[in-house]
């Protein structure tokens, strides 16, 4: 048995004695002793004396054997077979039943076997493909290189081998220059034997050990003589084998660094997308020109409401898918041994959060504007409206005062009308100074208006100066006419006490039904049932002076009475109306049902603004309840993401199934937020804007939402490169559930991450022997950007970079090499001949102009382009 598990070797003497072992084991030494100037004839006689079997082990070896003895005698020659057979035995195989003395005496069973035995030993033995060694990687490589070879099927070395094609194709796949492989036919054994034979011995240097007729003509030709023949060729091949082993090394280090130039620029240009859509958003949403008309401030507000709902919540995947495709490109840079991939400028993840950021802060400051701008343009029109109103009634109540005022009726009037006039001046400024109060309304209306930034407040001022200028001259016509009046009243000295009496009391009511009437369709607007209910309580109150009221227009209309009593006693015809006052009788009772009659509709009003209110309470209640639940719910999964990554258990692949249905949940959630979008959206067309009832707004919920629906992502893309990580450094579930284990026992705080001091306990536990210098130097790889922390990610990049092995540059240069046949360059011939066409062509548009002595023409340089693989990238 050999070492290294080796397969048994046992002496069959009856199969060692063939014919076909002669000539085959006898070309194979002369192929070796022919090295050394020498052959042999007979194998059983030529290597009696030892010489010549040293000399075979010395050439198949590359070593020296000891001296041999140069006497003749039968002890000499034991001696020197002897050595020869140390020799072998030191190389690990152990000869059973052969001694010095069989082979001196010529036995040819054990003179074969140990022959076979030496074969075995250098030829085959250190054949190994894919971790079979001997006679099964032998057999192995064979099948691999056959393959695709029509009527060839290597399952053994006896009757596979019968038609010659298996050789014939061995060496096409090899040297296609030297057999035209489509013209050979499977029913012409013999021919494609005997052009195996004479082509591998002419070009190959493998000399003929076979014989064509022998091997068609016997049912099962011998294994031992086929596999010696074989390994011949798999040894001229070696080159060629180490050639193709190194364009595989190549080609895998070329894919990678291909697919990661692909990730970058896929990085690049959804980067650059993304900040694009964000620089063009950011304008609109800073836009703060106000709109003059509610209804244009409204759809500027569902226009911001399509953006939430429709226009970004894409972005919201493309701003997270893009962190964890940065993610899982940075993990494949780091499982490639390349370097950490750095963004063109503006483009690093951070500055796309910052800018994602400002949006957000620039969105919210828009929504708050656009509800403060809705707000005043309501307030604008309840003003714009009062503001008419009372315009209206005292542009109506002046109409014809200028020209009254303007008379000069008492330079010929009578005594009797000269003091009704007097007195129906003074009824007129009592009725002036009662108006004095609307006036400054009007004036008080128009001033906010301007303040509040009122479209049309050209017009508003307009109407607002002619009323006051009007006032003004009012007040100039009404001083100068009692000025006159009260020249003359001198000479009168009699007056109606009665009717002025009734003038001076029906005025201030009449106004004061008035101002009754004004305050009963006075327009109101309010956003609380606590202030609708104060609006109730003020109508309460004025309806409980109804009754006072009552008495005094019974009390004005018993002075009517009087004066009608005085008429008829005394016999005196009333003629005409009351010279002091416009007012009638008439007019106080007709004035006074129509405020009778508004008082109800006044309560109806108020009664519909309640159920408003109500319905509006109810909105808030309906909102508030939904989001105390939805906004708690939120929290609770962030906090259970948060500390997911120590609290799952079981492969990754269960964590990754679990985290899928985790979000999936999370998903199936998202109903809830809608029905609470939509709820919203009824409460801004409500124009309602506070809510006591909850602390949490649309937009804190929002935000959350985004912030659970980015958390989770980014979990499952850490279990994901955990996986690359895994399968790409070939480490087991049970490496990375020791890691695991190490992690969650010094995460002290339950948080997925561990704290300097605490990582360094864990180094400490695994066996690291750890200084100061050392422990800073392994926390600029695990934390880069100093954030205090280890998370578990980093904490599994610096465990696999310790215990696995990755492509380095100097092995890709040493490929190369092979390719190149030593030399420091290579061409493109070169590159094109032993690399597929894409890789080829890769090497050639990037590799530099090799510059050294002896150089051939378009020579390129390797080792540059090696190390570039390994350094900074050009993105």
């Amino acid at each position: 048995m050999f070492l290294k598990g080796s397969w048994r070797f046992h002496l069959k003497p009856k199969r060692l004695s063939q014919p076909e072992l002669f000539s085959t084991f006898t070309a194979w030494c002369n192929s070796h002793l022919r090295k050394a100037g020498t052959q042999i004839e007979n194998i059983e006689e030529d290597f009696r004396n030892g010489l010549k079997l040293m000399l075979l082990l010395e050439v198949i070896s590359g070593e020296r054997l000891p001296k041999p003895d140069k006497g003749k005698m039968r002890f000499h020659k034991i001696a020197n077979v002897n050595k020869a057979l140390d020799y072998i035995s030191s190389k690990g195989v152990k000869l059973v039943s052969i001694g010095a003395e069989e082979i001196v005496d010529g036995n040819v069973k054990m003179t074969l076997g140990m022959i076979w035995t030496i074969i075995l030993r250098f030829a085959i033995q250190d054949i190994s493909v894919e971790e079979t060694s001997a006679k099964e990687g032998l057999l192995l490589w064979c099948q691999r290189k056959t393959a695709p070879y029509r009527n060839v099927n290597v399952q053994n070395f006896h009757i596979s081998w019968k038609d010659g094609l298996a050789l014939c194709a061995l060496i096409h796949r090899h040297r296609p220059d030297l057999i035209d492989y489509s013209k050979l036919r499977k029913d012409d054994p013999i021919g494609n034997l005997n052009t195996a034979f004479e082509v591998a011995e002419k070009y190959l240097d493998i000399p003929k050990m076979l014989d064509a007729e022998d091997i068609v003509n016997t049912p099962k030709p011998d294994e031992k003589a086929i596999m010696t023949y074989v390994s011949c060729f798999y040894h001229a091949f070696a080159g060629a084998e180490q050639a193709e082993t190194a364009a595989n090394r190549i080609c895998k280090v070329l894919a990678v660094n291909q697919e990661n130039e692909r990730l970058m620029e896929e990085y690049e240009k959804l980067a650059s997308e993304l900040l694009e859509w964000i620089r063009r958003t950011i304008p609109w949403l800073e836009n703060r020109v106000a709109e003059q008309t509610m209804r244009a401030m409204q759809q500027k507000l569902e226009d911001f409401r399509d953006y939430r709902r429709v226009h970004k919540p894409p972005r919201v995947q493309e701003k997270c898918q893009l962190e964890i495709n940065f993610n899982t490109l940075q993990t494949k840079l780091r499982l490639s041994n390349r370097p950490a991939f750095m963004p063109s400028e503006g483009k690093m993840v951070s500055d796309i959060a910052n800018a994602w950021k400002g949006l957000e802060q620039v969105e919210k400051g828009y929504e708050e504007w656009l509800l403060t701008e809705i707000r005043r343009l309501e307030r604008l029109d309840h003003l714009a409206e009062k503001f008419k109103q009372k315009c209206g009634l005292h542009e109506s109540w002046t109409t014809g005062k200028e020209h009254l005022l303007s008379q000069k009726d008492y330079e010929t009037a009578s005594l009797m009308e000269i003091r009704a006039l007097m007195r129906k001046h003074e009824a007129f400024e009592s009725d002036l100074a009662a108006h004095q109060d609307r006036v400054e309304q009007i004036a008080a209306i128009a001033q906010e208006l301007n303040e509040l930034d009122y479209h049309d407040a050209a017009s508003v001022n307009t109407r607002c100066q002619g009323i006051c200028d009007q006032w003004d001259n009012l007040g100039t016509l009404t001083q100068k006419r009692r000025d006159a009046l009260e020249r003359v009243e001198k000479l009168w000295e009699t007056i109606d006490q009665l009717y002025l009496e009734f003038a001076k009391r029906a005025a201030p009511f009449n106004n004061w039904m008035d101002g009754a009437m004004e305050d009963l369709q006075d327009m109101f607007i309010v956003h609380s049932i606590e202030e609708i209910q104060s609006l109730i309580t003020a109508h309460d109150q004025f309806k409980a002076t109804l009754p006072e009221a009552d008495k005094e227009r019974i009390a004005i209309m018993g002075i009517q009475n009087e004066i009608t009593k005085i008429a008829q006693t005394y016999g005196i015809k009333l003629v005409g109306v009351n010279p002091y006052t416009v007012l009638s009788p008439q007019d106080i009772t007709n004035k006074w049902e129509a405020v009778k009659q508004l008082v109800p509709l006044r309560d109806q009003m108020l009664q519909e603004e309640v159920a408003r209110q109500q319905a509006n309470e109810r909105l808030r209640r309906s909102f508030a309840a939904q989001a105390n639940i939805i906004g708690p719910w939120i929290q609770t999964k962030m906090e259970e993401i948060g500390h997911v990554s120590v609290d799952i258990a079981g492969s990754l692949e269960e964590q990754m199934n679990n985290l899928k249905q985790y979000e999936q949940n999370i998903i199936n959630y998202k109903s809830n937020i809608d029905k609470l979008e939509g709820d919203h959206q009824l409460i801004q067309e409500a124009l309602i804007f506070d809510n006591k009832h909850t602390n949490y707004t649309m937009e804190h919920i929002r935000v959350g939402w985004e912030q659970l629906l980015t958390t989770i992502a980014r979990t499952i893309n850490e279990v994901e490169n955990q996986i690359l990580t895994r399968d790409a450094k070939g480490i087991s579930q049970e490496q990375l559930n020791e890691f695991r284990a190490s992690f969650n026992h010094f995460d002290r705080k339950r948080n997925g991450m561990m704290d300097p001091d605490d990582f360094r306990a864990c180094l400490i536990s695994m066996g690291y022997d750890l200084g100061e210098v050392e422990f800073a130097r392994i926390m600029t790889l695990v934390d880069p950007n100093n954030t205090g922390v280890v998370t578990f990610q980093a904490f599994i990049d610096f465990m696999t970079r310790e215990t696995a092995e990755t492509d380095t540059a100097e092995q890709v240069m040493a490929s190369f090499k092979i390719l190149a046949s030593d030399k420091p360059y290579i061409t493109m011939e070169e590159l094109r001949r032993e690399l597929p066409p894409e890789q080829a062509e890769y090497c050639i548009s990037r590799m530099t102009k090799y510059v050294g002595p002896e150089a051939a023409p378009g020579a390129l340089d390797y080792i540059s382009f090696s190390s570039a693989l390994y350094g900074e990238s050009d993105l």
